[in-house]
């Protein structure tokens, strides 16, 4: 119950569910003779909606996360016995290649995993994630198949398909690895600190290695400053991201 509350509030409190609704109210006070409210209700709500989908509004809002821990170009110089990265999405369709069947989310994951992982082999990749579907493997499955095409031996791979929330992962690798273990985090850029409180709230050290970087791609030309689809996916991942840090407490 707790989990299909926690992700109907994620969707729900989103720019657009939020400025649709807000539209359909103002719309509905018209109806009922309150024409003045109702307008500026429906004014407020596309301002709004088009403010979130502004790239200046968006990366200010998202760029702060991505920017809270430094990339790990180079891996630590202390030994690496874990590396984990964590799940995002993919659809095993068996017509396609096992890259293709990874969501833009995990693939920038797992490639990131599997350089720190060619700098450091003697370490373990764990791949982490499940499923919210009982038909459909876990997504660690799809990480490992992939990690596997692309080299990487069998004996190297632990696969947690399990968890299907980043509090369920830590615990997952604790329960695992054991408690104290210091580990090697793989994930988004945006989602590092989140997943960073998530394992230390779980007895683990993780040392970030995020990726996926969202902001700083595109600062110049007419198209930066056009509201567009892509900037309000990055504000929806800034907004999503908060609210997730507000409950981490509750998780562990």
């Amino acid at each position: 119950m707790y989990d299909a509350l926690k992700g109907l509030a994620a969707e729900l409190l989103m720019p657009l569910p939020m400025m649709v609704v807000a539209v359909v109210v103002g719309i509905s006070l018209r109806q009922f003779g309150l024409r003045r409210l109702g307008n500026a209700l429906c004014i407020a709500a596309v301002s709004l909606l088009m403010l979130a989908s502004w790239a200046p509004v968006a990366d200010r809002l998202l760029g702060p996360l991505e920017r809270r821990y430094p990339a790990m170009l180079v891996p630590p110089d202390a030994p690496v016995e874990s590396i984990v990265v964590l799940g995002g999405g993919w659809q095993p369709e068996p017509e396609w290649p096992v890259t293709a069947q990874l969501s833009e989310t995990s693939l920038p994951r797992l490639m990131e995993g599997l350089r720190l992982w060619h700098a450091r082999p003697e370490a373990l990749l764990i791949v982490s994630g499940g499923s919210s579907q009982a038909w459909l493997p876990g997504m660690a499955v799809g990480y490992a198949r992939a990690a596997q095409a692309l080299g990487v031996p069998e004996a190297s791979l632990v696969v947690l398909d399990s968890a299907r929330d980043t509090g369920e992962e830590a615990r997952a690798v604790r329960d695992r690895l054991g408690e104290g273990a210091s580990i090697v985090l793989v994930t988004s850029a945006s989602h590092m600190p989140r997943a960073k409180r998530h394992f230390e709230a779980a007895g683990l050290r993780p040392l970030p290695a995020p990726t996926h970087y969202l902001t700083g791609r595109q600062s110049s030309g007419w198209r930066y400053w056009l509201p567009g689809a892509e900037h309000l996916a990055k504000t929806e991942r800034a907004l999503y991201e908060w609210l997730g840090r507000l409950v981490v407490k509750w998780e562990h």
